[in-house]
C-alpha cells in the first residue's frame, strides 16, 4: 500500500488538486488501484452544484491520471514529469457524490519509450462511474 506521505513524494500535485489518498494495489509496469475519499469539504462542491453537489467528471479523469502517474513513477520513471497527450473514450456512467469512496483502476495498455497509454476505470462500490483511455508523455524537464 502507498500512503499519502509517499504519494506526496511522487506527485507534484498539492491541495486542492491532489486527488489520490492512497494506492491499495500496485504491480509496477502493469496496473495500480487508487482511492480518493470524496468529502463535502472539497472546494469544487461550492460551485458544482449548489444544493446538488456532484464531483466534476473532469476531476475524476484527473484522479485516474494521477494514479497512472504514480504507477509510472513506481515503474522506474522517478524524476520525470508526466504530461497528458490525449484523453479518449471517456464515458461518465454515474455521478460521484460527497461521502463516496472513489476507487480508480488503471492499467498500462501500451508503452513505447517515454510515451505510455493507460486504460482507467473509476468505481463507487461495484458501480462504474467513469472510464477513459489516455496517453501521457514522460519528460525530463518542464516543456
Amino acid at each position: 500500500m502507498i500512503e499519502i506521505k509517499e504519494i506526496l513524494t511522487l506527485l507534484p500535485h498539492r491541495y486542492p488538486f491532489l486527488l489520490v489518498d492512497r494506492v491499495i494495489e500496485m504491480e509496477p509496469g502493469s496496473r495500480a488501484v487508487g482511492i480518493k475519499c470524496v468529502t463535502m469539504n472539497e472546494p469544487f462542491f461550492q460551485g458544482h452544484f449548489p444544493g446538488n453537489p456532484v464531483m466534476p467528471g473532469v476531476l475524476t479523469v484527473e484522479a485516474m491520471a494521477q494514479v497512472a502517474g504514480i504507477l509510472a513513477f513506481k515503474s522506474g520513471a522517478q524524476g520525470k514529469t508526466v504530461y497528458f497527450m490525449s484523453i479518449e473514450k471517456v464515458k461518465f456512467r454515474r455521478p460521484v457524490l460527497p461521502g463516496d469512496q472513489l476507487r480508480m483502476e488503471v492499467k498500462v495498455i501500451h508503452k513505447r519509450g517515454n510515451v505510455w497509454k493507460f486504460a482507467a476505470h473509476a468505481f463507487v462500490g461495484d458501480k462504474m462511474t467513469t472510464e477513459a483511455e489516455f496517453t501521457a508523455m514522460l519528460s525530463d524537464k518542464s516543456m
